[in-house]
């Protein structure tokens, strides 16, 4: 598929480190698609362990601990691994993150991350997977048309520590230095994209950068006051447009008073390293005719000295019901290590978040709408857990729970919400699994077996 590129971007483009218009050009008329995923080392630690149909894993994304090219675009909606959570699909150069993060901040220790424009989910499911479990994750989403599909992923990965919110990011004021670290993978004009989705082209334009320009300010300037003295600010776009990238970068350093900081990069990586006009900002272009992936732009900063003491965490109590003593023993048979758990009761469905994130929890509800929290386990009726499909999905679920193992056929059954037969002698509430990952719930009655695969997420491709 050849790629029309604007001239007004081409020429903007003119003079900047790293630009090189005929292989640029070269590269967007090739056709070329870039396909790589990131595992989830929780769910599938290896390499080895992923296998598809009709592509091949045709080596490792350099910057990327987790992160695989393919050889071509499988059909990933026919996939169950991919169902289970135990890989994301991933743009390669976004997942430079992981560099970002790792070189900037003590990952050892628990620290309290923001992913501010989180939809749909790849940035925040990478962040996950770096912090400790002792962590917190909060990721947000300002659009409620997009909220649905960051939760439904965060839930795929399987996470415990991890709340998600729909929040304009002006709200998140009410957390002033609350955050060590805030990333922002700001909304931008897209041309970085124009590759992979040549729609995008017809959007371009000067006036739309500029309003992109403008429109991160005001993000940015709304987020930095949660951000901690000491903190870092990771942003990044996926536009070439210098207004949107090292011209934010200056205007970071001018007028937040933020300092660059460099992310070390290899050579043979082929990412190029930028400096902003006005105060030598460290910023890092991809472009696809240098590196074996999309474009992007990414830069660190950090907000002054740090401070200690900057927040009182304990200074708000849960707003949510806690379990009785008798339901916790219910409910606590289903997680591997229930007593690391605290449970709350919300619109009569179970939630379990891990106990060190209690005042973290009254804090957010204190001050965000929070569209999802820890895991949900599901509705206690008559002393019996009906487990929700969270559960399902969850790390943090116990391994002596009933499973039945199922072939591809039978899966792909299984998620598109049909009738399945299985030969088995089990009873009751049991967990449908594919190459030993859970997919769902299953009951299994005298007669028949009962599909609990939610109805909104089924598959629809036949």
């Amino acid at each position: 598929m050849e790629c029309y590129l604007p001239q007004l971007l081409l020429e903007s483009l003119e003079g900047l480190p790293g630009y090189d218009r005929q292989a640029f050009e070269n590269i967007h008329g090739s056709g070329e698609q870039v396909i790589s995923v990131r595992l989830n080392h929780r769910k599938i630690p290896t390499v080895a362990e992923l296998a598809f149909d009709d592509a091949e894993v045709a080596g490792n994304v350099p910057w990327s601990s987790d992160g695989y090219y393919l050889s071509t675009r499988p059909s990933f909606t026919l996939d169950p691994v991919f169902h289970a959570g135990a890989y994301y699909v991933q743009e390669a150069s976004s997942m430079f993150l992981e560099q970002a993060l790792r070189q900037t901040t003590d990952l050892t220790q628990p620290i309290k991350v923001l992913d501010l424009c989180a939809a749909p989910g790849g940035k925040s499911t990478l962040l996950q997977s770096l912090i400790s479990d002792s962590s917190l994750l909060v990721s947000n989403e300002v659009i409620k048309t997009r909220v649905n599909v960051l939760a439904e992923n965060i839930t795929k990965w399987g996470a415990a520590n991890v709340v998600v919110t729909n929040n304009d990011p002006k709200d998140f004021q009410r957390l002033e230095n609350y955050f060590d670290v805030i990333v922002v993978d700001a909304p931008c004009s897209g041309s970085g994209l124009f590759r992979r989705d040549a729609d995008l082209v017809k959007e371009w334009s000067p006036q739309n950068v500029t309003m992109c320009s403008q429109r991160q300010q005001r993000i940015l300037a709304d987020v930095l006051p949660a951000l901690k003295e000491g903190g870092r600010l990771i942003y990044s776009t996926c536009s070439y447009s210098e207004s949107e990238d090292e011209t934010i970068a200056d205007w970071l350093v001018e007028e937040c008073h933020l300092i660059p900081v460099a992310i070390p990069t290899q050579p043979e990586w082929g990412i190029v390293e930028t400096r902003s006009p006005k105060h030598q900002g460290y910023g890092y272009r991809f472009y696809p005719d240098k590196v074996k992936g999309e474009g992007f732009f990414i830069a660190a900063f950090t907000k002054g000295e740090k401070i200690e003491p900057v927040w009182q965490s304990n200074k708000y109590k849960t707003k949510s019901e806690r379990l009785t003593a008798k339901e916790i023993d219910i409910v606590q048979p289903y997680l591997t290590t229930a007593e690391s758990f605290f449970f709350i009761r919300q619109n009569d469905e179970t939630i379990a978040l891990p106990a060190h994130l209690e005042n973290e929890l009254a804090t957010i509800q204190h001050s965000l709408y929070i569209k999802k929290a820890g895991v949900k386990m599901g509705t206690i009726i008559r002393n019996e857990l009906i487990p929700d499909h969270e559960l399902a999905l969850s790390n943090s679920i116990s391994k002596t729970i009933n499973a039945v193992e199922v072939d591809k056929a039978t899966a792909l059954q299984y998620l598109r919400k049909q009738e399945i037969k299985l030969a088995t002698d089990l009873k009751g509430w049991a967990l449908l699994t594919h190459q030993q990952l859970p997919l769902g719930w299953i009951k299994i009655l005298p007669n028949r077996i009962n599909n609990y695969y939610p109805a909104n997420w089924r598959i629809l491709n036949k």
